[in-house]
């Protein structure tokens, strides 16, 4: 958890979104919701041992943040990816949905990837049809038709859910998949090859973002070479 201001906010929420999802939590010391959210959302987010960061800014002293943010009311909490707002609520929040919240940008320990073996395809897609917003269901399902080559159909299903960090990874699995790519064996040459051509606008700069989003926030590499990137573009 970081405590933003005006003068840290490029580095430690946009700059940071290039590397995992940054919660912007906006709050005030006079605010009672705001003191009934915070301790949830810290919770939470703590939970997911750094696959999320959180920002907390305080309005009344960073008012460059809350109007770049457009805030009216508070709490006010924004989810930035890569730079871009992709989700938002305002006021406090039960618990569960604060979870939910969060599970949405970055599903942690209880991975998608296991329960695949879990899960058929009739059950999933079932799961889906009685709640067309079940990102875990989408996504299992994407990556069960991705694992069967059939990327039309994998692809459709997870179209809905592509800010979603979870699915973002299996879409850029399928693309590597179409391009005829591995992710098998060691990539570090590869990324590291990549990293080094890399410059604010080329095409290195782009298989590298596919390849990393591909691994997924699980792979350590995920991460380190995300802030390597970003440390050489900004």
């Amino acid at each position: 958890m970081h405590d933003v201001t005006d003068a840290t906010f490029a580095e430690l929420v946009m700059e940071r979104s290039m590397t995992v999802p940054v919660v912007v939590d906006l709050w005030a010391d006079w605010c009672g919701p705001c003191k009934t959210l915070g301790p949830i959302i810290e919770k939470v987010i703590e939970e997911t041992n750094g696959a999320v960061a959180l920002a907390k800014v305080d309005v009344d002293a960073n008012q460059q943040v809350a109007q770049a943010f457009g805030v009216q009311s508070i709490p006010a909490v924004f989810a930035i990816v890569e730079g871009k707002i992709v989700d938002s609520f305002v006021g406090a929040l039960p618990e569960p949905a604060v979870r939910d919240f969060v599970e949405k940008l970055a599903p942690g320990a209880s991975s998608l990837d296991h329960r695949l073996d879990e899960t058929d395809e009739a059950s999933l897609r079932e799961a889906l049809s009685a709640d067309e917003k079940n990102v875990e269901a989408a996504v299992a399902l994407g990556d069960l038709l991705r694992q069967s080559d059939r990327l039309d159909e994998a692809e459709q299903v997870l179209a809905p859910f592509s800010h979603v960090v979870a699915a973002k990874t299996v879409l850029a699995r399928l693309a590597l998949q179409r391009s005829g790519i591995s992710l098998e064996g060691d990539l570090d040459g590869a990324l590291d090859h990549l990293l080094e051509q890399a410059n604010g606008e080329n095409s290195a700069k782009d298989s590298l973002l596919e390849i990393l989003d591909a691994l997924g926030p699980e792979d350590p590499r995920y991460v380190s070479y995300r802030r390597r990137l970003a440390s050489r573009l900004y």
